[in-house]
């Protein structure tokens, strides 16, 4: 195990009714003057952007608004929320949604606080240490930017994805309430899961040794997606199954599972080019790619392949590891495809002709790509290839 840092300040309210306490969580950790940043339309027909307005006021705390988060958040609403915030003096963002609503209310709190233009900490050409306090209610369990330090947004002058990642965003608190997942689409939620267990598997497939206790949580992690995500296609009101995934949707990217070990993260960025060019959704882009770079690796480095294999997805043993390794990926495949995900190209609309493109777009002057395998050029289309034509 590598030595390392963890550290996770953020207050969780979880449950049933948690949206009642936003009022009095935002005093709690110093709000004044907030700024409300959401998406669409869901937030609004539920009833939860009405329920939140009428606390704040109860509370006597005056806000400002920002709605029209879409996903793959864009860089151009991040210029409004931050003109509003040093125009208005905002002092807090809360954000009310997914991932995106999430990683776009970071984006405003770190460009908020510095005369910088935002987009350079995302493209690595500015540093930030300071950010707004951003506190969350949670719509939809996937990205787990209600536990993390990470943001990413879409980047449109140069349609790209670009992350940050910096302790200064973990959100003050996060209020969890798995009841407003319900009224998800079939589709929303089966990509969130997907989401989900990605994040784990970014951790997970990791050359570092002595890892026994996250190799135990992460594998626990994935089993519960496993096991919940075809009860709530099935039944999408079902309490516990709903409050199991959101929970573990945090638990997945709060970086509990990723301390002391190298971890990869090719899937993640291979399919940001997905998303990026083509606005598919996250989740869906990587049902489509983390199948594809486990057949292609699994020729290299098979061996956490194997433990995946036995330890998550539960395969009869083959004749041998790689065979025991295959058997473990064509069922993560069989279950992806039973809630729904897609798994090529085609189903999302990606064409075999851009690979060229999206792989210049991936690396740009990097050499490679991953860690548990290092991925260059070649290697990355060839998984491209692989996705375009199972």
């Amino acid at each position: 195990m590598d030595n390392f840092q963890f550290y996770s300040p953020t207050y969780f309210e979880f449950g049933r009714g948690a949206e009642d306490k936003v009022g009095e969580l935002l005093k709690r950790f110093g709000a004044s003057k907030v700024l409300i940043h959401y998406g669409g339309g869901s937030v609004q027909k539920s009833g939860l952007l009405d329920k939140v307005r009428a606390n704040l006021e109860k509370a006597d705390i005056p806000f400002f608004e920002l709605g029209g988060v879409k996903p793959n958040p864009r860089s151009g609403l991040v210029y409004e929320g931050i003109d509003i915030c040093k125009k208005e003096g905002i002092d807090f963002i809360l954000a009310v949604g997914g991932g995106s609503v999430i990683d776009s209310s970071k984006a405003i709190a770190a460009g908020a606080c510095s005369d910088e233009d935002f987009i350079n900490f995302y493209r690595g050409k500015a540093k930030f240490d300071k950010a707004l306090p951003v506190g969350t209610i949670l719509t939809i369990a996937a990205s787990g930017s209600e536990g993390s330090g990470n943001s990413v947004i879409n980047d449109e002058e140069i349609g790209k994805k670009k992350g940050i990642r910096g302790d200064v965003l973990r959100p003050k608190f996060s209020i969890l309430n798995p009841e407003w997942t319900m009224t998800l689409p079939a589709y929303q939620t089966a990509a969130g899961c997907t989401d989900i267990m990605a994040h784990v598997c970014e951790r997970y497939f990791s050359n570092t040794e002595g890892v026994e206790v996250t190799d135990r949580l992460c594998e626990a992690l994935l089993k519960t997606i496993l096991k919940e995500a075809p009860i709530v296609i099935e039944n999408p009101k079902d309490y516990d199954a709903r409050a199991n995934i959101m929970w573990a949707g945090m638990l997945a990217h709060n970086n509990v599972c990723g301390v002391g070990r190298v971890q990869d993260w090719a899937s993640h960025h291979i399919e940001h080019e997905l998303s990026a060019l083509y606005d598919v959704t996250h989740g869906a882009g990587l049902a489509v790619i983390m199948p594809a770079w486990m057949r292609y690796v699994v020729n290299i480095n098979p061996g956490k392949l194997v433990d995946f294999a036995r330890n998550v997805m539960e395969v009869e043993e083959a004749e041998d590891d790689m065979a025991t390794a295959m058997r473990g990926i064509e069922k993560f495949e069989a279950f992806l495809k039973s809630i729904g995900m897609p798994l090529t190209f085609d189903e999302i609309g990606a064409k075999e002709e851009d690979i060229d493109y999206l792989t210049e777009k991936l690396l740009g002057k990097n050499k490679t790509e991953g860690n548990y395998v290092k991925l260059e050029a070649e290697d990355v289309k060839k998984i491209y290839h692989f996705a375009a034509n199972r």
